[in-house]
């Protein structure tokens, strides 16, 4: 995959599409979702080549999916602002989501991440 800071894309869960972000560079993976007051229904933030996540300085709990290279669910949780996510060996990156939104999930679902090309820098 080509991708750039900050893209946008749109990922398939369960056959519904969601909106999504990405982090790649080291300071938009630090910060992920800190400061931010909530997430919107059906939008995700995915984090490439990540195994495992902080909640620090978050003001609400989120869902985190942890998928293989080949995006299939290794494992699901919900963690509270101001804990630190497993460690899960073999993940390849993550998916934040609203806390709840990850229950339909099981280990080895595949979910579809897709980059949408935009303009916008």
């Amino acid at each position: 995959r080509k991708k750039t800071l900050m893209q946008k894309g749109i990922v398939t869960i369960n056959g519904e599409t969601w909106a999504m972000t990405t982090a790649e560079s080291f300071w938009e993976r630090f910060k992920g979702l800190m400061g931010k007051k909530s997430l919107p229904e059906h939008t995700a933030l995915w984090i490439a080549k990540c195994g495992s996540i902080h909640c620090c300085f978050m003001k609400f709990p989120i869902d985190v999916v942890y998928l293989s290279k080949d995006e299939k669910v290794i494992k699901t949780e919900t963690v509270k602002p101001w804990r630190i996510g497993s460690f899960v060996k073999g993940a390849d990156s993550v998916l934040e989501m609203n806390k709840g939104e990850a229950a339909k999930l099981k280990p080895d679902s595949t979910v579809d991440i897709t980059f949408i090309e935009t303009n916008e820098k």
